[in-house]
This record gives C-alpha cells, sequence and structure tokens, in this order.
C-alpha cells in the first residue's frame, strides 16, 4: 500500500507553521502559572518580531514576585531596545529591599545605557571605588602622594542624567590637594590623614551624579619630593644664568668701548703723523719768503739733538712700548 509522501509532507509544514505563530504550549503554561494572556497576543508577537518565551517568562516572574506588569509594557520595552529580563530582576530585587523603583523608572535607567540591576544592587550593598594617586603639596614645600577609598551607595532617582564613577574620583581628587595644599605643613596632615576626608566630605562632592558618597578613607600617604627646595634651587639657577648674561653683556660693552678708544687713538696719531708731514713743506716755505734763516735752522737741529741726547740718557733701554 503506498503512503500519500507529499501530502503528510505539506501537512506536516503547515502545523510547524501554525505552532509557530500559535505556541500554544506557551499559552498553556502561562495559564497555568496565573498569567493572563490570549494566544492572540503571543500570535501578534511573533508578527512583530517579538520573542513570546521571554515576554510570557518575564510576566511569571514578576507575577511570582507580587508585580503588576502588563505584556504590552514589556513588548514596548523590548521593542525600544530594552534588556527586560534584567529590568524585571532590577525590580524584583528593589522591591524585597524596600527600595522605590516603578517599572517607568526602571525601563528609563536600562534605556539611558546603565545597568539597572547592578544599579540596584549597589544601593544595597555599597561598593568601594579607589583614587588613583593624587599629588599635592602643603604649605612648607614638601610634596605628599595620597590614595583614598570612596564608599558609594548608588543614588537610584539620579541615574538618569547623574555624573559616573569618574567625576567622583576627579572630585575627591581635587578635594584632596585642596586639603593638602591648606595645611601649613606636611606632618601635619601625616599625623591627622582623617582631616582630609572631614574637608572632602563637607564639600558636597555628590552633588549631580548617580552615586551618595558614604564615606572616604585615607588609604596610604607618601611623601615625595622637597617641591619647595627644588623650585628654589631652579629660581636660583635660573637668577644666576640672567646675572652671567648681563655681565657677559657689560664685558662685551667694555670691550667694545676699548677697541672704539683704540680706533680713536690710532686715529689721533694719524692726524699727528699729518701734522708732522706739514713741517718741511711749513720751513720750505718760510726759506723762501725769508721768515726762517739758515742759522735758524742749524739753531734748531741743535736743540732738537740736545733733546734726543737727553731723551736716551735718562732712557738707556729705549722709549717702552705701550
Amino acid at each position: 500500500m503506498n503512503f500519500p509522501i507529499l501530502p503528510i509532507a505539506v501537512a506536516a509544514i503547515v502545523l510547524l507553521v501554525l505552532l509557530y505563530f500559535f505556541p500554544i504550549n506557551l499559552w498553556i503554561t502561562a495559564i497555568f502559572s496565573g498569567v493572563r494572556i490570549s494566544l492572540l497576543q503571543l500570535v501578534f508577537m511573533r508578527v512583530r518580531k517579538v520573542p513570546p518565551s521571554l515576554i510570557v517568562n518575564s510576566l511569571i516572574t514578576s507575577s511570582k514576585a507580587g508585580l503588576q506588569i502588563t505584556p504590552n509594557e514589556l513588548e514596548t520595552h523590548y521593542l525600544a531596545g530594552g534588556n527586560v529580563p534584567k529590568v524585571i530582576k532590577a525590580l524584583i530585587s528593589a522591591d524585597k529591599a524596600n527600595i522605590p523603583l516603578d517599572f517607568k523608572q526602571a525601563t528609563a535607567i536600562d534605556l539611558a545605557g546603565r545597568d539597572v540591576f547592578e544599579a540596584v544592587t549597589t544601593s544595597v550593598n555599597p561598593k568601594v571605588i579607589s583614587t588613583p594617586n593624587v599629588a599635592a603639596v602643603a604649605q612648607d614645600g614638601i610634596q605628599l602622594i595620597a590614595k583614598a577609598l570612596v564608599t558609594v551607595r548608588a543614588n537610584i532617582t539620579q541615574l538618569v542624567g547623574g555624573a559616573g564613577e569618574e567625576t567622583i574620583l576627579a572630585r575627591v581628587g581635587e578635594g584632596i590637594v585642596t586639603s593638602i595644599g591648606s595645611s601649613l605643613s606636611h606632618k601635619e596632615v601625616l599625623e591627622n590623614p582623617d582631616k582630609i576626608s572631614k574637608l572632602v566630605l563637607q564639600k558636597g562632592l555628590d552633588a549631580g551624579t548617580a552615586f551618595e558618597i558614604l564615606s572616604i578613607d585615607i588609604a596610604d600617604i607618601d611623601i615625595g619630593e622637597n617641591i619647595g627646595a627644588k623650585l628654589q634651587t631652579d629660581q636660583a639657577s635660573a637668577d644666576l644664568k640672567v646675572a652671567e648674561a648681563r655681565a657677559e653683556e657689560r664685558r662685551a660693552m667694555a670691550v667694545a668701548m676699548e677697541q672704539e678708544f683704540r680706533a680713536k687713538t690710532q686715529e689721533a696719531k694719524a692726524r699727528v703723523v699729518d701734522a708732522e708731514a706739514e713741517i718741511p713743506k711749513a720751513m720750505a716755505e718760510a726759506f723762501r719768503s725769508g721768515n726762517l734763516g739758515i742759522m735758524d735752522y742749524y739753531k734748531m737741529r741743535n736743540i732738537q739733538s740736545d733733546t734726543d741726547m737727553r731723551d736716551s740718557i735718562a732712557n738707556p733701554d729705549g722709549p717702552k712700548s705701550s
């Protein structure tokens, strides 16, 4: 006997398609779990490409936890790109911990890109974040390197639009620098490190952030460089270089003036030589005009020879060169 294989295959395919679009088993599970949802709603979820199992399981979980959430709310959040199971988990945790958190607020936090379940967990169990090493200088010039542990708790109402951990760490670091900088001596900070914590906590550094600062504890303080002495040394070195530059400038000016005086001396000697060159001409003119006789000339030469002899006696080694 030959069985009609083609009709059976077509019937099987049609049955699978019907079971896919009509998840009867999932609908029965929801009914027995106390979740009211129609089979037509599950079909429409398939059409809108929303996983019915995800919505039904989330509804069952929230219903068992006593939460009143509709299928349309979960489906809308899924279509908006939200994480439905994490929102349900966060709502249940917040309800058990008596933290005021409604579905609208939870979905807003989730769609803002924050982990809503982690926020609830942090609100119940505060976490500790560590600041990087913060270097500051006291008024006596000694550098201190501090590290703090900040205990924070999530502020549910500020999670949307509130600043994150980076802002908390930056503000705490700024507060540590201000506190150390206002101290007269580094010894004062080392003796009372809790002074830093008190001053920083008084500033209200968690304003506008998604966290509430519970405590700030100074974990470690190390002594760094003597910044004051280093700055004084650098200043002295700079002053020395300035003084050397000014001295070099004065020396260059003195050398220039000396060269100028030498040039003027040479110029004067040149004028003397020019004047002496005019003497023979003047004597010749005096001879021609009769103002100078031969005897007068010989008398002048004798006086000059006598003067040279006296000079040679007075300076036997010859004239000294300047």
